[in-house]
């Protein structure tokens, strides 16, 4: 596929404004490549988690070991449209380098994986089995990923890439922290603050759960080798009616990235019994939820899965590739609870410009990782 018409498909995904929502439109475009392909054993399938809300999971070529290819298809908001210096949803190249929200993470990901795809098919060289797996709702919580492995979708991979944002193509993710947000929430009474024995202070409870948990989660205290250690965040705190009034409700969040020896079951277990123990005390009524958890993703830097990727990229690019651990989470968290034994990496041709203003990727490695992506497969089935 000529370089104009790579990045015209890049723009149009770019075009459609997935922002955690609306993913729908982008499946039905990546579709639409895939669709004159049909009769050449292509299968399509869409799979509906909501409303305008798909995933895709596209299948070419046969055989009996599996490559997967995986890429969100929303993004988040672009926030203040006055700090961008060209429209968002508008693909704008200047200087080598393409503009738009998504460009790096991960609508460029996502284009150069279709791309190798569809040139492998163009060219009658698909050289096994290949499966593309387009999420909805990672940049909210990997729950397309989760629909898709517990739908089976994922099993028996031999292989998964990513094509998440990888340092201009630089650096491979093998394993990642894991993410657990929680929410407390206090109930109290309320009174008049010159009356305060006839009330509640929810408030007052819930500094009691936030002054404990602190130290509760340092001693999670062990030190991954790559990962470095479990991190945790009081983030969000609020309660209360106004000045003189005893506060009846009073909410915190917190955030923790959990590292593979510490299974998110461990840390659910710790926090639920701090609040079972200070329910125990008289007129304290704490609650406790979780949105999205995420379990930290364990690799090997050493697989043959990641020795084939390193030794692909170093044969096509000037700086050897460096295998490293990621602190955000990805869709791989829910992936690896897929049926197999097989590798997950997170490669692909974004920067660390993800979620800002003015989000970019280099033209040039934009292109050069649907090269990339063509031979790993190529090498992968050999």
């Amino acid at each position: 596929m000529d370089k104009q018409r790579q990045i015209d498909i890049l723009s149009n995904l770019i075009s459609i404004q997935s922002v955690n929502d609306n993913e729908s439109m982008v499946a039905d475009y990546i579709s639409s490549l895939f669709e004159p392909y049909k009769n050449e054993g292509v299968k399509i399938e869409h799979v509906t988690y909501a409303p305008k809300r798909d995933s895709l999971v596209v299948t070419i070529g046969e055989g009996k070991r599996t490559l997967g290819f995986s890429g969100h298809e929303d993004v988040v908001d672009a926030g203040d449209l006055e700090a961008w210096n060209s429209d968002p949803f508008t693909a704008t190249i200047r200087d080598g380098k393409l503009y738009g929200r998504g460009a790096t993470d991960m609508k460029s990901g996502l284009a150069a994986v279709i791309i190798a795809m569809l040139d492998m098919l163009d060219t009658d060289s698909v050289p096994g089995k290949i499966k593309l797996l387009a999420t909805v709702g990672e940049e909210t919580g990997e729950y397309g990923a989760a629909q898709l492995t517990k739908e089976g979708y994922v099993d028996g991979l031999n292989g998964l890439m990513i094509a998440e944002p990888g340092n201009t193509m630089s650096e491979v993710g093998f394993t990642s922290k894991g993410v657990i947000d929680y929410i407390v929430t206090s109930i109290g009474k309320g009174a008049h603050s010159s009356q305060p024995e006839k009330g509640i202070n929810a408030i007052d409870h819930l500094i009691d759960f936030a002054n404990e948990v602190k130290p509760l989660m340092a001693k999670f205290d062990k030190v991954d080798p790559v990962l470095g250690k479990l991190t945790h965040v009081q983030s969000l705190f609020n309660g209360g009616e106004q000045i003189n009034s005893v506060p009846a409700k009073a909410v915190m969040k917190g955030n923790i990235r959990t590292i593979p020896e510490y299974p998110n079951q461990v840390v659910f277990d710790a926090l639920n019994s701090l609040v079972k123990r200070l329910n125990e005390k008289p007129g304290y009524d704490l609650s406790l939820e979780y949105s999205f958890p995420e379990e930290a993703m364990p690799g090997d830097a050493n697989s043959p899965f990641i020795k084939l990727i390193k030794k692909v990229h170093d044969e096509m690019f000037d700086k050897p590739l460096v295998a490293n651990g990621q602190t955000g989470a990805s869709d791989g968290s829910e992936f690896l609870h897929a049926k197999g034994d097989f590798s997950i990496a997170l490669l692909g041709p974004g920067n660390d410009t993800s979620h800002q203003s003015n989000e970019y990727v280099d033209v040039d490695v934009y292109h050069k990782s649907v090269e990339f992506y063509k031979q790993l497969a190529q090498e992968f089935f050999n």
